[in-house]
């Protein structure tokens, strides 16, 4: 007995996208089905390259077909196609897709590292990223990313060219400024700055584009809000109560101008001793959990406190590149995922399909 395509998608269609919880055939995500004889072969689209359950999913497809009367093989090959917010369009360049902001209520709970190392575990698992350092007044991507010698320069089309560090397109205001210069700017300066890293950087295509804030809910914040659409934010933590404190008013913040909340990361959530292993925590504990249960947002992630995590951004390299079998690593690229999938969902729509290969 012969397939055919027909029954091969009403197999494919018992299959669901897990965060988007409708079936795939209905979401586009079957493409290209091939039925020669006894085989089968199809393009299976994710909304996301960093997709955390992509092995669940091409093996839950490959059973549904298999069990098609008939059908002896089946070759899935993965792609992905990340969504584009339609807000965006003729606010930013036409090649970024997403925005993502990364803030925090208070300095010293490890934003910006948790922003280097979300940019680079997205582009790990096969996505076009780009980092936006937006700490106008404490630029560090330069040097956690390992670009502080980096000068730039205008293209053809007069848009200044990024760095790149890690497969990850970089631009701050440290690469503007002599390393001992203090930035001494009003809110309109501020605001000129914001628009254009955003504008007249060569950002090319993009997937994502991270945007590390500075602390706090000041004058880069708003600008930022103001001038582009966000498909959400991700607020950043430590365990004690007075951060967590600060960080109610950031959600706040977010809240009041209608940028969704992605969650939260609980950053130095523990300590494990690289001598005898064990684990302490060294500040009070359950601060995200009850943020998480008061606002009612995901909680992305934990942290583990390590200081080999320091080191790595001191030296230009990123703890999920320099040390990816560390915890900090392994919980960075699940939490890139955690990202990842919430902005599908934050963009599930039928627009049409632009296909690259997953890694």
């Amino acid at each position: 007995m012969t397939p055919t395509k027909e029954q091969v998608l009403n197999a494919l269609r018992t299959c669901q996208e897990p965060e988007l919880n409708q079936d795939i055939v209905s979401l586009n995500m079957v493409q290209n089905l091939e039925v020669h004889g006894s085989s089968v072969s199809f393009d299976y689209v994710l909304t996301t390259p960093a997709c955390p359950l992509k092995g669940m999913m091409e093996l839950e497809a490959k059973e549904a077909v298999m069990k098609v009367p008939g059908v002896t093989d089946v070759k899935i090959k993965m792609t992905a196609a990340v969504r584009k917010d339609v807000r965006l369009e003729r606010v930013v360049p036409s090649g970024i897709k997403n925005v993502i902001a990364v803030g925090s209520g208070k300095g010293g709970v490890g934003k910006s590292t948790v922003a280097c190392n979300l940019a680079v575990s997205l582009a790990l698992d096969g996505a076009r990223v780009g980092l936006m350092d937006a700490d106008v007044y404490g630029p560090n991507q330069p040097q956690m990313m390992g670009v502080g010698g980096f000068e730039p320069h205008a293209g053809p089309d007069n848009r200044i060219d990024p760095a790149d560090a890690y497969g990850v397109k970089v631009f701050s205001m440290g690469f503007l400024m002599e390393a001992d210069q203090p930035v001494i700017w009003r809110g309109p300066m501020l605001h000129s700055a914001v628009t254009q890293f955003l504008r007249e950087v060569n950002w090319g295509e993009l997937d994502y584009l991270i945007v590390d804030l500075p602390p706090g809910t000041g004058d880069v914040q708003l600008s930022l809000c103001q001038s582009v659409p966000l498909v959400g934010a991700v607020i950043v933590t430590t365990p004690q109560s007075i951060a967590v404190s600060d960080v109610r008013k950031a959600v706040a913040m977010f809240h009041k101008l209608n940028v969704p909340i992605l969650g939260i990361v609980e950053n130095m959530a523990e300590f494990a001793c690289p001598h005898c292993g064990k684990i302490s925590e060294i500040f009070s504990r359950g601060g995200a959990e009850a943020l998480v249960k008061r606002h009612k947002v995901p909680l992305l992630g934990k942290v583990p406190l390590d200081p080999s995590v320091c080191e790595t951004g001191e030296t230009g390299k990123p703890a999920v590149v320099s040390r990816p079998d560390g915890a900090p690593a392994k919980a960075f690229r699940t939490l890139a995922r955690q990202v990842a999938a919430a902005v599908s969902i934050q963009l599930a729509s039928n627009e049409p399909l632009e296909t690259q290969t997953v890694k």
